[in-house]
């Protein structure tokens, strides 16, 4: 079944950020490190509704005024057990809204051209 996360980031510019699963949780170098978006079915980049997508798309989260970002996000594709798992994987906010595959910009179909990578956090469980 689905999975539901619960998001809250602070701290970012009003408005929208995409937000995506990246591959690796390493933060090393920083969020550069985290990879590229978790893609495991080889798809091209899309909305988090669009059966064509990687597994890491989950669109957008926008922060009000305050810089404060939470949204509930309900997604199948998320999983938190099997090979596929995003346990140990990485949340990335990204600086610019993403545009979900549609933009027709170079960067659409692969990371939504949302730009530079602001903030991300390993994906861990607690009992």
């Amino acid at each position: 079944g689905p999975t539901t996360v619960d998001v809250r980031v602070t701290g970012l510019t009003p408005g929208p950020h995409g937000f995506h699963l990246h591959e690796y949780g390493d933060t090393t170098n920083g969020c550069i490190s985290t990879g590229a978006h978790f893609n495991p079915n080889n798809m091209t980049h899309g909305a988090p509704e669009d059966e064509v997508r990687h597994a890491g798309d989950l669109g957008n989260i926008v922060a009000n005024a305050d810089g404060v970002a939470e949204v509930k996000i309900v997604d199948n594709q998320i999983l938190l057990s099997g090979p596929n798992t995003v346990v140990g994987r990485a949340f990335v906010v990204h600086e610019l809204e993403d545009d979900l595959g549609k933009g027709g910009h170079e960067l659409s179909l692969t990371t939504g051209n949302a730009g530079g990578r602001l903030a991300c956090g390993v994906v861990g469980l607690t009992p």
